[in-house]
């Protein structure tokens, strides 16, 4: 996944380079009107390839990534184990799972077609990463 966003902001990077070349032409000896569009086009690159950059060469950009495919693909492979308080192991699931996030003093998440929804537990969830 990491190398598909190293391609895309290489050719992001080429694109700029073509933009900012053809804008700087056009900047020189172009109307007010095409000065401001090829002004607007470059910051458009600019900020698109800071996007890219910050999605893969930062931890928390890497781990939004890992977000963004578990969201998309119907989670990861993982496996979930519910405690109670005093320790004791309630349930332990294994296989892919989605867990919701939430703020709310519970985990819910979908497996095997089911929904279970946990208040008031500890939750120790271990993923499998995808290889980057």
């Amino acid at each position: 996944m990491l190398a598909q966003v190293a391609i895309s902001i290489g050719f992001v990077v080429l694109i700029f380079v073509v933009v900012f070349v053809c804008n700087l032409s056009t900047f020189f000896r172009g109307n007010t009107r095409k000065k401001v569009v090829a002004a607007g086009v470059t910051v458009a690159v600019l900020i698109v390839f800071g996007i890219l950059w910050g999605l893969a060469q930062t931890a928390s950009g890497q781990r939004l990534m890992v977000d963004l495919f578990s969201d998309m693909s119907g989670g990861m492979e993982r496996t979930i184990n519910v405690y109670t308080a005093s320790g004791d192991i309630i349930a332990q699931y294994t296989g892919k799972i989605d867990i919701e996030d939430n703020n709310g003093g519970y985990v819910l998440f979908d497996y095997n077609g089911k929904r279970y929804i946990y208040y008031n537990c500890f939750v120790e969830s271990i993923a499998e990463i995808p290889e980057q």
